[in-house]
């Protein structure tokens, strides 16, 4: 195996699958059996997953909400989705911890590094919700932040395109892929993979990202293997 502990983050809008809203749950199935086939491989694996299928915190101020008291509502999304991803992990027989930024004790652990990485060696899939638990911060940026904290070996960015693009292939069909770029070229070429915070923390950190479609079966498999799916980002 190339990558013996990684970071996987997908978004809220993937687990709405064809839905306007919410989780589906066909894809929600898809996406904890694909999980399973990694961590029945010995593979230590940690899950940050987004809230956009139920609240964004971004939209708060266009309903008159202040901007923190949304995105702590959006943090509560992200709770909602990992709590769904961790009940269908453990109907397969996978072990995981949730732990959150934002303290739930009836439901969640705290977030602690130390025991954190304790699970991770035990083989349990560690789920974190609630975003790094501050307003003004996405998941994207907590996904880099806990990849870091917990000594990742790679970040993988699982999205509904198979990599990195020179512009949006859903509206360009003579987009062009790129199989790998360096951080200074993502930089130079104004490609859209993280948002800065999150980016920069990875760059900074040396911590390599690769962007891959999560929807082709087996592709997370394949890319723990070594096997060049997506685009590789160092």
């Amino acid at each position: 195996m190339k990558y013996k502990r990684v970071l996987l983050k997908l978004s809220g809008e993937a687990l709405m699958g064809n839905q306007k809203f919410g989780i589906d749950t066909e894809r929600l199935a898809q996406y904890t059996q694909e999980i399973k086939k990694v961590v029945d491989e010995g593979i230590q694996l940690a899950i940050v997953i987004g809230g956009g299928n139920i609240y964004r915190g971004i939209q708060a101020e266009k309903m008159g909400i202040d901007r923190v008291q949304g995105d702590h509502m959006g943090m509560l999304a992200t709770l909602i989705n990992s709590m769904a991803l961790q009940s269908a992990l453990e109907k397969l027989g996978v072990q995981t911890r949730l732990m959150s930024a934002i303290q739930m004790q009836q439901i969640c652990e705290p977030y602690i590094r130390r025991r954190a990485i304790r699970h991770l060696e035990k083989g349990r899939v560690v789920i974190f919700g609630a975003g790094t638990g501050n307003p003004f911060f996405t998941t994207d940026s907590a996904a880099s932040l806990r990849a870091i904290e917990i000594e990742a070996d790679v970040v993988l960015k699982g999205t509904r395109v198979d990599g990195v693009y020179s512009s949006d292939p859903e509206k360009n069909p003579n987009a062009k892929r790129y199989h790998s770029l360096s951080f200074d070229e993502v930089y130079a070429k104004g490609l859209h993979v993280m948002d800065m915070t999150a980016f920069t923390l990875c760059k900074e950190n040396k911590l390599p990202i690769i962007v891959f479609d999560m929807n082709m079966p087996g592709n997370l498999l394949k890319i723990v293997k070594g096997d060049e799916i997506g685009t590789l980002i160092f």
